[in-house]
């Protein structure tokens, strides 16, 4: 695991979130929650990536890719519960 891979991911984890919050208003956790959410996400999410998939999806484009997809993931996954759990 190496640090520059990580910031990547969690930077682009931290856009995904944000996208998906402007695009799914109900689901949105605010500005701030919704990068804090999609940091986390991207960095785990892109951290499995490069675990499981390897050599195929490496580089820039997978630790931005992973980061993207798994920020917009868990904070729709945290939005969905958040509103689940207010109702």
């Amino acid at each position: 695991m190496d640090l520059t891979n990580l910031l990547v991911q969690a930077v682009s984890g931290a856009i995904g979130g944000s996208a998906a919050g402007a695009a799914a208003n109900q689901y949105s956790l605010g500005g701030l929650g919704n990068a804090i959410a999609g940091a986390i996400g991207g960095g785990i999410v892109g951290q499995l990536i490069g675990t499981f998939v390897g050599q195929a999806v490496e580089g820039w484009v997978g630790n931005i890719g992973g980061g993207v997809v798994g920020g917009a993931i868990l904070t729709l996954l945290v939005g969905v519960i958040k509103n689940m759990t207010s109702k």
